[in-house]
């Protein structure tokens, strides 16, 4: 049975299903691929109440997580969702934030450890040419030689400085259901945007019948296609993205005019550069031309010259060398 669901793209949307810890549990624990027993959205949520050039929604999260061995641990998770492509620095600021935020030490930590950390980016746009609609970025300790350290791993100075990323590429899900993770996220797939209204997607909600967590997921976002604030907190953002759209478009055209303009000026201060090449090699062929005439000059003096002294009169040389009286005469001075 098909069903319409909000499109969960939306930040009031995505803030409206992860309010919710049975959702955040369920899609937290896809995500880290590790059971997560107990999250709390954490107080200083980063929400975005502004806006500014760029859509970033940022969640934080504290969850208690149940490790292989049985044990259990809470790890931060910095959720930062956006559907535009964004600059890295400002996911690089944020979680500078974060590892400046006293909040994020260990209470019981004599040392001051923080709490080890995952980064989760859901990204509206693809990165590059990675083909994997999700990957994971773990960090591993090696030694000199190139070899893994894993004797006192994990340690808590090592979680302190460093952290884990997952980088889910939302255009790449496109109706892949291949593990548990894809299978959750498959409620963000754009490919099933209903075509007359890019607010809602068509959900088949029988491929999850056997799944109460993700029927329950489906349920929460049924319920917020029909909620008349999201609906109209949905309706703003349509309204702010089509504002930056045209803002983009305009920046783009006059982008393109100024590349022309500087195109037609390189143009034209390539010209200049050739005309003024030319005009240097005609002063260059001018010097040239006059170092030639003197040289000339200096030999027909002495040619001249010695006829005098082998006793030939100035007129007899004139005629000989096809020059005036008066030219030889001021050029022997």
């Amino acid at each position: 049975m098909i069903v319409h669901i909000a499109n969960p793209i939306y930040d009031s949307v995505f803030k409206y299903i992860m309010e919710d810890e049975r959702i955040a549990k369920t899609v937290l624990s896809a995500l880290l691929k590790k059971e997560v027993l107990h999250v709390t959205m954490r107080p200083h949520e980063y929400a975005n109440t502004s806006r500014d050039t760029l859509s970033m929604f940022r969640i934080d999260f504290a969850a208690t997580v149940c490790e292989e061995d049985g044990s259990q641990q809470v790890i931060l998770i910095e959720l930062q969702k956006t559907w535009l492509d964004t600059e890295t620095l400002r996911f690089r600021q944020y979680l500078g934030v974060q590892y400046s935020n006293k909040n994020n030490i260990q209470v019981d930590s004599k040392k001051g450890y923080a709490y080890p950390m995952v980064a989760v980016y859901l990204l509206g746009h693809c990165v590059g040419d990675i083909p994997d609609p999700v990957i994971y970025v773990n960090h591993k300790a090696y030694n000199y030689d190139g070899q893994e350290v894993s004797k006192g791993m994990p340690n808590p100075f090592v979680e302190s400085l460093t952290h884990n990323s997952i980088i889910v590429q939302i255009p790449l899900l496109r109706g892949q259901v291949n593990n548990r993770l894809e299978k959750v996220l498959s409620v963000f797939d754009q490919s099933k945007k209903n075509t007359r209204d890019a607010q809602v997607l068509n959900i088949d909600e029988t491929c999850y019948q056997d799944d109460a967590d993700i029927m329950y997921l489906i349920h929460r976002l049924t319920a917020a296609a029909a909620d008349a604030d999201v609906r109209t907190d949905m309706n703003v953002e349509d309204e702010y993205f089509s504002a930056i759209e045209d803002r983009d478009t305009a920046i783009m055209k006059k982008d393109q005019e100024l590349k022309q303009r500087e195109s037609e000026l390189k143009q034209k201060e390539s010209e200049i550069k050739q005309k003024d090449q030319d005009l240097k090699q005609k002063d260059e062929d001018l010097k040239q031309k006059d170092e030639d005439l003197k040289l000339k000059d200096l030999m027909l003096k002495a040619m001249v010259n010695a006829m005098i002294e082998k006793g030939m009169s100035i007129q007899d040389i004139s005629l000989l060398v096809n020059k005036d009286v008066a030219f030889l005469e001021e050029l022997i001075k």
